[in-house]
């Protein structure tokens, strides 16, 4: 009896080998292409935007743009005009194809 249960440890031993699953294959993984995005307008883009919508207005002293919300596409610009320091005025700029224009050109301009 004594002789029985070494050969039974190592039979158990023996049966518990080649049960392991096979590797499986490593799928690639495609790296995505780099998304081009727009920089975030700032007070120098909006003023320069401004002047070419609005010529005959008071040059921008102050503006402050924003998201209109996550993963939007659009940016809410606070600004004001001449040597007025708050800001009073609202414009929307939307992403357009490459650069940033007004979303609503024909209400953009104050006076």
């Amino acid at each position: 009896m004594i002789k029985t249960i070494p050969a039974l440890a190592a039979l158990a031993l023996l049966a518990g080998c080649g049960n392991e699953p096979a590797e499986q294959p490593v799928a690639e993984v495609a790296t995505p292409e780099p998304v081009e995005t727009l920089p975030a307008p700032d007070q120098e883009l909006f003023s320069v935007k401004y002047a070419e919508a609005c010529p005959d207005e008071k040059p921008v002293n102050t503006a402050v743009c924003k998201r209109s919300g996550m993963g939007s596409p659009d940016v809410v610009c606070e600004f004001g005009l001449g040597d007025d320091e708050y800001l009073r005025n609202k414009a929307t700029l939307t992403a357009g194809e490459g650069e940033w224009t007004f979303a609503d050109p024909e209400n953009v301009c104050v006076g």
